[in-house]
C-alpha cells in the first residue's frame, strides 16, 4: 500500500477530487494548506496596490491506494492538474507500513 499526498492549486482540488470518484481508494482527506515552493512567494495587486503573500493557498489532497492500482490514481491525479506552470503542485508517494 502507498500513501499519496498531493498539493494542487484550490481551483484544481474539486476536478481532482472529481476525477478520483471512482478511483480503487482504500482512503482519502483533504485540507487547505498554505506554503511555498520555488516561487517563494507571490504578488498579488488590490486596489491599484501590489503586495506580497508570504505563503500560497494550497489543497493538499492525502490518499491511500492498492500499490497494483497506484499508477492509475497518479495518472488520474496528472492528467486534472498539469498545466505547465509554475505552481502545479507536487505528487509525493510514501510506503505505507503494515502493522498486522
Amino acid at each position: 500500500m502507498k500513501q499519496v499526498v498531493t498539493l494542487v492549486a484550490p481551483h484544481l482540488a474539486e476536478q481532482v477530487l472529481l476525477a478520483l470518484r471512482r478511483a480503487p481508494l482504500e482512503g482519502l482527506s483533504v485540507m487547505e494548506v498554505k506554503g511555498y515552493g520555488r516561487q517563494k512567494s507571490y504578488l498579488d495587486q488590490y486596489q491599484d496596490t501590489e503586495y506580497s503573500e508570504a505563503f500560497v493557498p494550497k489543497v493538499e489532497i492525502t490518499l491511500w491506494v492498492d500499490d497494483l492500482r497506484l499508477e492509475e490514481v497518479l495518472d488520474k491525479i496528472v492528467s486534472v492538474t498539469r498545466t505547465g506552470r509554475i505552481g502545479d503542485g507536487k505528487i509525493i508517494v510514501l510506503p505505507v507500513a503494515d502493522f498486522q
